[in-house]
């Protein structure tokens, strides 16, 4: 009998273990793998598919064309290498470093984070690396880094089983991280005791199952947060020991918390002054309360606040490094966890470091053998300022892997112009056609999950090794490869000198030893035999300690200086753009149960085709009758950035006077569906996080004599021909 290969679902921060068993011919059939200790043998719809969109519409060869309204030739790696090198020389020469930007994704390896930073912020000189993390969890980070003094979810996903008191909070869980959510929901039904609250505007699945749901107006979170604080304390529901032994800043939050009555919070919230006092109830009553939040929370102009206000609440209570206790993000993509570990933002560095920290910089150049003062102490271009340097002129080569941002940018005319301006851009991709490649001059073929060997991080920390087990179609590579060879090719030749995928991660963790995401004793050989494993893991660690779940802050000292978590002090601002009389909606923005992010892959599968087949715009009844409006009428929804034409879906699921469309759609799978035409670039200060999540808006109805949903290749007079 042919053994199965152990992996790693590809799609959501859940980080599924997988199980490809042979079949014979070259076929696999894919199961969840019962080893695997954060899914423990479950699989949603999407990683249960996964094979069926491998070799559809794949990328082969690389193409390159001189103008974007030409059409694509087939040219040799050898020509497109020359021609990249040969524009990287040119650009710095010319422009110098920071003219050069790197636009990744969550979808890479470890390895080719690590190798892209080795490329960019070292050999190249510039920090203009960002990632689609940017747009996803760098709120998360920021306010983890701001309260803890280190990025990283503290908590594991046994305290999902642990917990007395779950609080959901901008996550619908059971569609976007489903085998968390069961096992969450399997717990909560077994023990009647367990409380799970949920926050959301909308009535969601996650919601349905919820013993209490606050439908709290958007951009009221913190307001919510800070009511339920105010009455946790009035209560006497806090933790004084560990409030004076571990925090600072507790004085000043009493006094902010002051100014949040629960009379208050409820009509500024829209929700029964009861409820915001029951979910305090739940709260204060638990031994252990777990906190879950994702993108409702983090793609917020006050994103960082958000998530830090609702760690206040785990400080007020001592809720922290304790089983079934702590507060947990939720990560979007499969390796967004991974790529901040190896420095995969504009502002980072591997190892959780900072570019600005001089300390830290020096720890990299020398490590990487580079002259002092090699690396630049100044933050790269964030995902929406590669937009603005485009505008202005300042960039002159443009390089986007493993990601779409002409569907998943805010502002997408802005952001689509912008993307014609650029010079010279490079997109490396698994597929084609894609809404971005009709922006590229010259693109890539990577190879993807099942074809290339690496390792990927989940949201608890946990580092699963997904090894190769077929070939790539064609001449396709994986991405460490693609970006080792430039350097090579860029006279790097000692840098760069990796042979596998396993080399390339043995270098990496000697750069994690001693820093909070140690990985120092973690090596594929190790997670080939041990299976997957949480870090901190350092070297000398034994394989019965490696095994066992890790909870950060278990002894209660933090990163920061004095080793005190921090209070937020933070008051609430609300959503960046308010309705008004012509805009009087505020929309929001989400996934649904089948479909992952701009549908690349699950665009191209059929069953989640024909679960999912277009999108849609959620209203509620009594908005619907205000425009006269019945179920599946065709209604223009405006912003002041642009227009998509949907069907409405009339449901008390709702909030009244909140609208909701799916964020999948792009030109290639439905006319005018582009969420993002809609939505625009306003950011929190602190993790230049655009807030993707409420915009205003108007609905207009219209009369259609056919739906205008239709498949092109065309997009704005540019060529984009399908093989």
């Amino acid at each position: 009998m042919l053994t199965p290969v152990s992996s790693l679902c590809p799609y959501c921060g859940v980080g599924c273990g997988l199980e490809a068993v042979p079949q014979g011919k070259g076929a696999y059939k894919i199961r969840g793998d019962r080893q695997h200790p954060s899914s423990q043998g479950m699989v949603c719809v999407k990683g249960a598919t996964i094979m069926e969109a491998l070799d559809r519409d794949r990328l082969a060869y690389p193409l390159w064309r001189e103008r974007l309204d030409h059409p694509f030739t087939v040219i040799s790696w050898d020509e497109a290498l020359t021609r990249l090198v040969k524009r990287l020389q040119g650009v710095r020469c010319e422009q110098g470093a920071d003219a050069i930007c790197m636009y990744g994704s969550g979808q890479f390896q470890t390895e080719d984070y690590y190798v892209a930073q080795k490329l960019l912020k070292g050999c190249l000189g510039t920090n203009n690396f960002d990632a689609n993390s940017r747009l996803c969890m760098s709120s998360a980070v920021s306010a983890y880094t701001a309260s803890f003094g280190a990025d990283g979810p503290p908590c594991c996903y046994d305290d999902l089983e642990a917990t007395e008191c779950a609080f959901l909070i901008g996550t619908n869980t059971a569609e976007c991280h489903p085998i968390v959510f069961n096992r969450l929901r399997n717990h909560h039904k077994r023990d009647a005791g367990v409380k799970l609250i949920v926050v959301d505007p909308r009535r969601t699945p996650t919601a349905e199952v919820a013993d209490l749901h606050l439908a709290i107006r958007p951009g009221t979170d913190i307001d919510l947060l800070h009511g339920i604080g105010h009455l946790l304390l009035e209560w006497g529901h806090v933790d004084a020991q560990f409030i004076e032994e571990c925090t600072e800043g507790f004085a000043d939050y009493v006094k902010l918390l002051a100014a949040y009555p629960p009379h208050w919070v409820a009509e500024r919230c829209g929700i029964a002054q009861g409820d915001l006092e029951q979910a305090a109830r739940y709260w204060g009553h638990a031994q252990a309360v777990l906190s879950l939040w994702s993108m409702g929370i983090n793609q917020s102009a006050e994103g960082t606040a958000k998530a830090r206000c609702l760690i206040n609440l785990h400080l007020l209570t001592g809720q922290m490094g304790r089983p079934g206790s702590g507060p947990f993000s939720l990560t979007g993509q499969p390796n967004a966890m991974g790529g901040r570990e190896a420095g995969g933002l504009s502002h980072l560095l591997p190892g959780y470091r900072q570019v600005t920290n001089p300390q830290h910089r020096q720890e990299v150049e020398d490590f990487w053998g580079l002259p002092r003062g090699q690396l630049s102490d100044r933050p790269g271009r964030t995902a929406w300022q590669i937009v603005e340097g485009l505008e202005r002129g300042e960039v002159g080569l443009l390089w986007i892997a493993a990601t779409n941002p002409a569907v998943s940018f805010p502002h997408l005319e802005r952001a689509k112009a912008a993307f014609l301006k650029s010079p010279f851009t490079v997109y490396q991709d698994a597929y084609f056609p894609t809404e971005t490649a009709a922006y590229a001059h010259l693109i890539l073929p990577a190879a993807q999950w099942s074809e290339k060997t690496g390792v990927m991080t989940n949201s608890e920390r946990r580092v699963t090794l997904s090894p190769a087990f077929r070939s790539p179609p064609g001449l396709a590579r994986p991405d460490w490869e693609i970006f080792a060879e430039v350097g090579r090719r860029l006279g790097y030749e000692r840098l760069f000198s990796f042979a596998t995928a396993a080399d390339v991660y043995a270098e990496f963790v000697q750069l994690t030893a001693g820093r909070p995401c140690d990985q120092s004793g973690l090596s594929h050989e190790r997670l080939a035999r041990l299976g997957p494993l949480q870090w901190p893991c350092p070297v000398g660690m034994s394989d019965e300690e490696a095994r066992k779940p890790k909870r950060l802050y278990t002894d209660r000292r933090f990163h920061t200086a004095n080793q005190r978590a921090v209070f937020c002090l933070a008051h609430s601002q609300g959503v960046a753009e308010p309705t008004d009389k012509v805009y009087r909606f505020t929309l929001t923005t989400g996934r649904l149960y089948g479909h992952w992010h701009t549908q690349t892959r699950t665009g191209r599968i059929p069953k989640i085709q024909k679960m999912h087949p277009n999108p849609f715009v959620e209203m509620h009844p009594e908005d619907a009758a205000t425009l006269d409006l019945k179920e599946g009428d065709w209604v223009e929804v405006r912003s002041r950035r642009g227009q998509v034409c949907l069907p409405v879906t009339i449901t008390e699921a709702i909030r009244p006077g909140t609208l909701f469309v799916p964020m999948h759609w792009g030109f290639l799978f439905a006319k005018s569906g582009e969420v993002n035409q809609l939505t625009h670039p306003i950011a929190c200060p602190i993790s230049q996080q655009p807030e993707l999540k409420a915009c205003a808006v108007q609905v207009l109805p219209v009369k259609l004599q056919q739906s205008p949903h239709i498949s092109l290749v065309q997009e704005n007079g540019i060529a984009l021909e399908q093989s």
